[in-house]
């Protein structure tokens, strides 16, 4: 519940909030340059989809941020709820970054709420387990992240989770080389999740707030 609070409604309103703080005090590119509205709103959607891009493959190659990242990825059966599980110290870091970026962009309220309102309705679609024909999915795998795309994400096998890190737009992992088109198991024989995390018990609410704080028994359960 604190989870999709945070992630739902709390965040998207902070970074929307720290837009209107922006332009109100004249901070960022945008505000300096004047730029017609037509042209700042996709430009600042791409950047800050870009910076979303980059800010998940810093979670997933930062031990420390991984640690917190991994409670994500640590669901056995990807659907829709998977979309807001993440751990509450991670959505505050992405926060701050989202924060830095629309401040130095000068990134317009409307373009950050229409952002917001995409991410999040993409990040629930991507979590999905939907299912469409392959003619379909292989369009719609140029314009958005679709669920097949992004289940290679939660692949148990540490060179497909680092690939398909994009959320909205498929394009960032295609141009920066971390697009993977298919696991290697197929989709039916491919395992989700991470190892240290197959026991029901570690999967518990309280253990998944805890796990980045707990100190690890022995060396082989880090994969970092």
């Amino acid at each position: 519940m604190l989870d999709t609070v945070l992630t739902r409604i709390a965040a998207p309103s902070g970074a929307v909030g720290f837009a209107i703080l922006a332009e109100v005090r004249h901070w960022g590119l945008f505000n300096t340059l004047a730029w017609p509205p037509w042209l700042e709103l996709p430009i600042a959607l791409l950047v800050l989809d870009l910076a979303i891009y980059l800010q998940h493959r810093l979670f997933h190659h930062v031990p420390v941020l991984w640690r917190l990242h991994r409670m994500h990825h640590a669901d056995l059966d990807v659907d829709v709820t998977t979309g807001a599980r993440f751990h509450p110290v991670e959505i505050l870091l992405s926060l701050g970054i989202k924060s830095c970026v629309i401040s130095a962009l000068g990134a317009p309220p409307l373009a950050v709420l229409a952002f917001e309102i995409g991410l999040n309705a993409t990040s629930m679609f991507n979590h999905s387990n939907v299912r469409m024909s392959p003619r379909l999915e292989r369009v719609l795998r140029w314009l958005v992240v679709t669920p097949d795309m992004h289940r290679v994400h939660h692949s148990i096998v540490r060179h497909e989770t680092d690939s398909n890190f994009g959320f909205n737009f498929p394009w960032w992992d295609r141009i920066f080389g971390t697009f993977r088109r298919q696991p290697e198991a197929g989709h039916e024989g491919m395992t989700l999740g991470i190892d240290q995390f197959r026991d029901p018990n570690e999967l518990r609410i309280d253990r998944m707030l805890a796990q980045p704080f707990r100190k690890e028994k022995g060396t082989s359960v880090e994969r970092r």
